[in-house]
């Protein structure tokens, strides 16, 4: 299991509960033992996979009724989050929801072309600041334009640095403050394994989120990170990235999910 990215926390669970069902068993074939093993082990990690609810953003935004529902993305360089926040307007525009992006990652020039280009291509309308400009102030006139022109959803891109820093946090910090979003999303890479546990551990310390969205799983990467994530830090995975188009957004599926770690 430590070789699928599940954290030493979560495996010593997992056994202390395998512990626990095979004390006192007779088992009379090795088949059956092997059988009874395999059982144990998908029971206890369905139980951590399904403690926390899954969130649907679709269902979110429905239930809520507000306008606009406003979802910040979070998340260090290199982890999919431009692709990820594109994907995601194409689902939303795919149901019927219209949406607005605000470029609040002023810090990095190439982040604002990338959504730019997605924007364009997915004829959603997109809200820029200067290079180094106030990111907070972006937000909040993409809100009050999806606001003027009766737009469902905002979805709000920030900077992510390799190495966060109190400023980065505290910039975040602002974002959340002004933009009050309904939904906070950590986009996390599934191939950076145990390191991507230590990130979902500094934001949620420094500035908290909701659930997340685990990109690059089409790689040869195990997903171990999910069951550390609902198990040390009660967050849902909300989605799984699954390859580079746009459709290739998926719901995260606890079954699939223990179908792949056993299959690896």
């Amino acid at each position: 299991m430590l070789e699928s990215d599940v954290s030493y926390e979560v495996t010593e669970k997992i056994l202390d509960d395998l512990k626990n069902v095979l004390v006192g068993k007779k088992v009379q074939r090795s088949e059956d033992l092997e059988k009874l093993v395999i059982n144990s082990l998908k029971k206890s990690i369905e139980e951590i996979l399904t403690k926390n609810q899954r969130i649907d953003i679709i269902e979110e935004i429905r239930r809520k009724n507000k306008k606009p529902y406003v979802i910040v993305f979070f998340g260090v360089n290199g982890v999919g989050k431009t692709t990820t926040i594109a994907k995601v307007a194409y689902m939303l525009k795919k149901n019927k929801l219209s949406c607005i992006i605000s470029a609040s990652d002023t810090f990095r020039a190439a982040a604002q072309e990338q959504l730019s280009y997605h924007a364009s291509k997915l004829e959603i309308p997109l809200v820029k600041g200067k290079y180094g400009g106030d990111p907070a102030a972006v937000a909040f006139d993409a809100i009050n334009s999806a606001k003027s022109r009766n737009i469902d959803v905002v979805l709000i891109d920030t900077a992510g640095r390799m190495h966060i820093d109190q400023d980065l946090v505290a910039e975040l910090k602002r974002i959340v403050k002004i933009a009050k979003p309904d939904l906070r999303i950590l986009v996390l890479d599934s191939l950076a394994g145990n390191d991507a546990l230590e990130q979902a551990k500094y934001f949620e310390e420094n500035v908290g989120y909701d659930a997340v969205i685990l990109t690059k799983v089409d790689a040869d990467a195990k997903g171990g990170i999910i069951l550390s994530l609902a198990y040390e830090l009660n967050k849902p995975v909300a989605y799984l990235g699954i390859g580079q188009d746009y459709d290739s957004l998926i719901p995260f599926d606890a079954e699939w999910f223990i179908k792949r770690l056993f299959s690896s």
